[in-house]
């Protein structure tokens, strides 16, 4: 399967399309991704607003109108708002994270950009992010677009994978490396 159907299968990815059309046509594919990403951010680190778009307990209009009230509230306006409404209306809020995900790969594959997750045991700084991208921009030889996770698990070190290439240099992986060729050798 090619980079590019894998991006759009599903449900998620015929969503983000229809977005990724519309912000091209309107010449805002970034500033979109901006605001999708600060609502998805918005939404991951509160965890009242998780449950409220997990769960199926809420009806679709109880969701539209909370989701409608924080639009409103964070000051989305135009294509972003109207788009996450629908959503809500569609009861679709479950995957909005897979939808962000497949509109930031869509404007990526439109630029000639690469995205890598990046997984590491604490919040990276700024300075460390932008390390990181110059040395993923060097080695892949396009430009590189961060997708940041924090896992404390990994106890330390990055997990970083680009495309179908994982380069696992957690210190997890490598005591778990270390434990198993102790076993080897007793």
């Amino acid at each position: 399967m090619s980079n590019n159907q894998s991006i759009i299968s599903g449900m998620p990815g015929r969503y983000a399309t229809a977005l990724f059309d519309l912000a091209k046509d309107a010449k805002q594919m970034d500033k979109i991704g901006k605001e999708l990403d600060a609502f998805g951010q918005m939404i991951n680190e509160n965890e009242e607003l998780t449950r409220l778009v997990k769960s199926p307990v809420f009806t679709a209009d109880q969701q539209s109108a909370a989701i409608g009230a924080i639009v409103k509230k964070v000051g989305l306006k135009g294509l972003t708002a109207n788009f996450i409404n629908l959503v809500a209306q569609n009861r679709r809020l479950f995957a909005i994270d897979a939808i962000i995900k497949a509109y930031r790969g869509l404007v990526s594959l439109e630029k000639g950009e690469v995205t890598a997750e990046v997984l590491s045991a604490a919040k990276l700084t700024k300075a460390q992010t932008d390390a990181l991208k110059k040395a993923l921009k060097d080695a892949v030889g396009k430009e590189v677009q961060l997708e940041l996770s924090v896992d404390p698990a990994i106890l330390g070190g990055l997990r970083v994978k680009v495309g179908s290439k994982l380069v696992d240099n957690s210190l997890r992986t490598k005591l778990n490396n270390l434990k198993l060729a102790m076993k080897e050798v007793g």
